[in-house]
C-alpha cells in the first residue's frame, strides 16, 4: 500500500508530524522554503539549529517545530547542482533517506517534503522529483512507522511533474 500524497500549498501550514526543510549546510536559515520555515517556527528554531554545528550535504538533522503545526523540522541538505557529474543524485537520495530515518526514529506517522535542491541550489526539477519519488517508494518497501508522506509543491510546473510520477 502506498502512502504518498501530493499537496499544493505552504509547507509551513500542513498538519503532519514532521516537515522537511530544504536547508543549507549552516542550518541557520536562508531563502525560499528554508527562510519560510525559520520565519514561521520563530527564533527558537535558529537557536536550536546553531547547536547542531551545521550539517553536511546529503544528510539531515532534526529539531523541534516550535510555532509550526509540525512537531519536528528535519533539515535536509541537498546538493547544489553542478551538472550532474559530482554525485548530486547520490547526495539527493541520501538526504531523503536520512530525513525519513530521522522521522521514523521519532515515531512520526507523517512527513512532508518540499522539492529539495530545486530552488536556489539549481537541481533540475523533473530529475529531482524522480529521485525523490523513487527514494521514498524504495524506503517504503520496509515496514515503516510512517504512514503518510506528502510532497508539497508550490506551482503548476512542479505539481504536473509530481502528478505524472505518482500516477
Amino acid at each position: 500500500m502506498e502512502y504518498i500524497e501530493l499537496y499544493r500549498g505552504d509547507i509551513t501550514k500542513i498538519k503532519v508530524d514532521a516537515i522537511v526543510n530544504a536547508a543549507n549546510t549552516s542550518l541557520l536559515g536562508g531563502g525560499g522554503v528554508d527562510g519560510a520555515i525559520h520565519n514561521a517556527a520563530g527564533p527558537q528554531l535558529r537557536e536550536e539549529c546553531s547547536g547542531h554545528g551545521g550539517c553536511p550535504t546529503g544528510q539531515a538533522r532534526i529539531t523541534n517545530g516550535y510555532r509550526l503545526p509540525a512537531k519536528y523540522v528535519i533539515h535536509a541538505v541537498g546538493p547544489v547542482w553542478k551538472g550532474g557529474k559530482f554525485k548530486e543524485s547520490v547526495m539527493l537520495q541520501s538526504c531523503y533517506r536520512s530525513a525519513l530515518d530521522l522521522a521514523e526514529g521519532k515515531h512520526a506517522k507523517s512527513i512532508a517534503f518540499p522539492a529539495i535542491s530545486t530552488g536556489v541550489f539549481g537541481y533540475p526539477a523533473e530529475e529531482a522529483a524522480g529521485i525523490a519519488v523513487k527514494t521514498v517508494r524504495d524506503w517504503l518497501k520496509y515496514p515503516p512507522t510512517i504512514n503518510r508522506i506528502v510532497f508539497v509543491v508550490y506551482n503548476d510546473a512542479a505539481e504536473n511533474v509530481y502528478r505524472k510520477l505518482l500516477t
